[in-house]
């Protein structure tokens, strides 16, 4: 038997005052856009902001359905935009921020696990780390230097082709 180990690396910051000033406007983009999200049911609004590598921006919010599974998270509708508004172009970084109206939002809430896959695989296609910024409406932001790093071990394409 061998035994493997994985980490991943993030930086912390105690507020987004601590941030370089382009992620703190992106992430303050994110929290804005929470008010746009439609979340009757869970009261939990999420948004998520892309810079683009042409300098645009996309954002998504959560879409929710009283038939649970078929809403949808603010990163996949984001990454759905993007693909389709501006097909094959980098995403540089992503702000996703959230507003719990049945309790706070001040500590970073990761994305689910579609999410991840979704956005490993967007990276993966693209071959370039997209960076992303989590944070509530206040207090500590994540910053992560590729959104694989949410994701180790993820099963990909090339698992579909294994001989």
């Amino acid at each position: 038997m061998k035994k493997e180990k994985i980490e991943i690396e993030f930086s912390v910051y105690s507020s987004s005052d601590e941030l370089q000033e382009n992620d703190k406007i992106l992430l303050e983009k994110a929290r804005a856009a929470t008010a746009m999200a439609y979340a009757p049911y869970s009261n939990f609004k999420v948004a998520a902001v892309a810079i683009l590598s042409n300098g645009e921006m996309v954002e998504g919010t959560n879409q929710e359905n009283a038939s649970t599974p078929a809403g949808l998270c603010a990163e996949r509708v984001m990454l759905a935009s993007a693909s389709m508004l501006h097909p094959n172009t980098i995403i540089e970084t992503i702000a996703i921020s959230y507003n719990n109206l049945n309790g706070s939002s001040n500590e970073p809430a990761t994305p689910c696990g579609i999410c991840r896959q979704s956005l490993q695989e967007y990276e993966d296609r693209l071959q370039h780390p997209i960076r992303l910024i989590l944070g509530g409406q206040e207090g500590a932001v994540y910053v992560f230097e590729k959104s694989t790093s949410l994701l180790p071990l993820a099963f990909n394409g090339k698992d579909l082709i294994r001989s």
